[in-house]
């Protein structure tokens, strides 16, 4: 009977050993992967039938002679997939393979990222070899439970007087920089690029021209500011899908080094591109326009790249963002710019017509607002920030009737001082672009512009 029971052991021992090995197989081994063809392209927009795969997936479109582009699935209807490249697009023909590899896009990490050049695929651009990243995280980031956030309670020095003492930039605030072509918006950026106080600076260039990449390295980072830097690049010729990738990869940085408890400055130039680029896609798939040509995908993507930035959890880092608007035609309404405006922390207006008098940075204190300001200034500070917008506007308002000597001095007190406080509000808004104003200079030459109306305004 013994020996019965030791048999029948020894054989479910045996049984056991093999169930575990071809297990260990099964897990091991991959997926089946259906392949799917090409069955239609118009303009950028594939269709696939015969596979399935997830929206965001990436999938390989190999033609008959072997060579591979990449595409992402932005879309489905029945059976058929629609997929958009994040390459060029040649000798791709009717009935091209198309492979679903049940991937999403990562976004690489690591501090070996710093003083790099990396397109929006995450690929470098740079001579420095292949990036060194051990480690990656979704490109699409992490939702943060609005309660965890720490408040914005601390003043950031962004090294421009105007903005230092009258729009106070608070550590992990959105702001945008609103403005036409030509009126200063890069320039303005990489000043604060240059005289920005934080420990990381992760730049992301989206649909802007290609020869601004390469000078905005060399003219505005320089050696220092590049060692601090991450810049992805995702220019104007770029297909749509990695422009937006480009956008989402710069925030997923910027993300990975917040949460190492650091101080991190994103810049974003521009978000309307980014809007563009997802309203191609969406018209391209069929989804409807809504406003002035931009489909509604349009203004709930926006918002979820945005509230990815800001303050982390408490006692962690934070991200300070800056996104360019470019406002077509100077307007003001234009619809991206009001949807910006609305999920933004504030919003710094540059004027055409103030580039055009000849001061910079062409910044439009009557149309510009900090929101975040009342938390991370002094009351004292608020009333002459207050104080000094009513003096530029008063000017502003009586200008026609100065300029023509219809205005009678002693007529309107409020008038009389604007008048002799003028020249000076004028020469504390304008600043060189290679002068940096840090925040305790700002705020004292402002104080000192209040309290005492016919003192000479000097750094």
């Amino acid at each position: 009977m013994t020996t019965l029971q030791s048999l029948d052991t020894n054989r479910t021992n045996i049984l056991l050993n093999r169930l575990k090995k071809y297990h260990a197989v099964i897990n091991d081994s991959h997926p089946v992967c259906v392949e799917g063809k090409l069955t239609r392209m118009v303009g950028l927009t594939m269709e696939a039938m015969g596979c399935q795969a997830p929206i965001g997936a990436r999938c390989r479109i190999v033609d008959p002679s072997g060579d591979e582009i990449e595409a992402e699935v932005v879309g489905f209807s029945g059976d058929k997939l629609y997929l958009m490249p994040t390459g060029e697009l040649r000798g791709i023909v009717p009935n091209s393979r198309v492979i679903p590899t049940n991937r999403v896009y990562q976004a690489p990490v690591g501090e070996c990222l710093l003083g790099r050049v990396i397109d929006g695929a995450g690929e470098p651009l740079d001579d420095k070899g292949p990036l060194k990243t051990i480690e990656t995280v979704p490109i699409h980031g992490k939702t943060i439970n609005p309660l965890s956030r720490q408040p914005i309670c601390e003043p950031l020095d962004v090294g421009v007087r105007a903005i230092n003492s009258l729009l106070t930039v608070g550590r992990g605030q959105r702001m945008g920089l609103f403005a036409g072509s030509g009126v200063g918006k890069s320039v303005l950026l990489g000043m604060m690029t240059r005289f920005t106080e934080a420990e990381v600076i992760v730049v992301g260039l989206i649909g802007e021209r290609g020869r601004e990449v390469k000078e905005f390295i060399q003219n505005i980072l320089g050696e220092e500011g590049m060692s601090r830097s991450v810049v992805v690049a995702a220019p104007a010729d770029a297909t749509p899908v990695l422009r937006m990738q480009g956008a989402a990869l710069s925030t997923s940085i910027a993300e990975y080094f917040r949460d190492q408890g650091k101080n991190v400055l994103l810049l974003m130039d521009s978000l309307t591109r980014y809007a563009q680029a997802q309203r191609e896609i969406a018209l391209a798939i069929g989804e409807p326009p809504a406003t002035r040509g931009y489909p509604p995908s349009v203004f709930a993507k926006l918002p979820q790249l945005v509230e990815r930035a800001g303050n982390g959890d408490e006692g962690g880092g934070s991200i300070t963002a800056f996104y360019t608007v470019l406002t077509e035609g100077d307007d003001q309404q234009d619809p991206i710019a009001d949807s910006a405006r609305a999920i933004l922390d504030g919003h710094i207006v540059l004027s055409r017509q103030i580039a055009e008098s000849g001061r910079y940075p062409a910044i439009d204190i009557e149309a510009s607002i900090s929101r975040v300001m009342t938390e991370v200034v002094d009351q004292d500070h608020l009333q002459a920030t207050n104080h000094f917008k009513q003096m530029y506007s008063t000017f502003q308002q009586a200008r026609d009737l100065i300029s023509v000597g219809a205005y009678s001095t002693g007529s309107d007190p409020k008038i009389d001082e604007a008048i002799r406080l003028y020249p000076q509000i004028t020469e504390f808004l304008q600043q060189g672009i290679n002068e940096p104003v840090n925040y305790d200079d700002s705020h004292e030459l402002l104080m000192a512009l209040m309290q005492a109306p016919q003192a000479a305004v000097t750094q």
